[in-house]
C-alpha cells in the first residue's frame, strides 16, 4: 500500500475520468477503421487549413517519416491530397478533400450527439458544474 497525498489521489481520479470520457468520445467516429492519429491529422487540416508534412509532424509531435505514412494512408483513402505550392514548386502542401471534410464533420456530429445525450441524463446543477469544469479543464490543458 502506498501513502498517496490527497492531491495525488485527486489527480489520479481526474486523470482516469478524463481518460474514460475521451475514450468514449473517440469511439464515436464516422470511419471505424480510422485511427485517432489519422483523424487528428484530418481535424488539424480542417481547423488550420493546408499544411506541409513537416508542419503536420510538428503539430502531432511525430517524426516526418511517421507522418508521411499517415498521410499516405489518408491520401490512398481519398481523405487528403498533396499539391505543389504555387509560389514554391519544391514545397508540397497537404490539403483536405471533400471526403476528408465529410469524415471530420460526421465524426464531430456523432461525438457531440453522444455527449449531448449523456448531458441530458444529468440535472441542471450537474450540467452547470460540468460547464464550469470545462473552462478549468481547458486552462489546465493549455499549460
Amino acid at each position: 500500500m502506498t501513502d498517496e497525498s490527497p492531491r495525488a489521489a485527486e489527480a489520479a481520479e481526474l486523470r482516469m475520468s478524463v481518460f474514460r470520457l475521451a475514450r468514449r468520445l473517440r469511439a464515436q467516429r464516422a470511419v471505424d477503421s480510422m485511427s485517432d492519429g489519422q483523424f487528428s491529422v484530418l481535424m488539424a487540416l480542417k481547423v488550420n487549413g493546408t499544411r506541409t508534412l513537416g508542419e503536420l509532424a510538428a503539430r502531432e509531435r511525430v517524426t516526418a517519416p511517421s507522418m508521411n505514412r499517415t498521410v499516405n494512408c489518408l491520401e490512398e483513402s481519398g481523405y487528403l491530397e498533396r499539391r505543389s505550392d504555387d509560389a514554391d514548386r519544391r514545397k508540397v502542401n497537404i490539403v483536405l478533400t471533400d471526403a476528408g471534410r465529410a469524415v471530420v464533420e460526421e465524426t464531430v456530429r456523432r461525438r457531440n450527439a453522444w455527449l449531448e445525450e449523456a448531458l441530458d441524463e444529468l440535472d441542471a446543477d450537474e450540467r452547470a458544474t460540468l460547464h464550469a469544469a470545462s473552462e478549468i479543464l481547458r486552462r489546465v490543458a493549455e499549460r
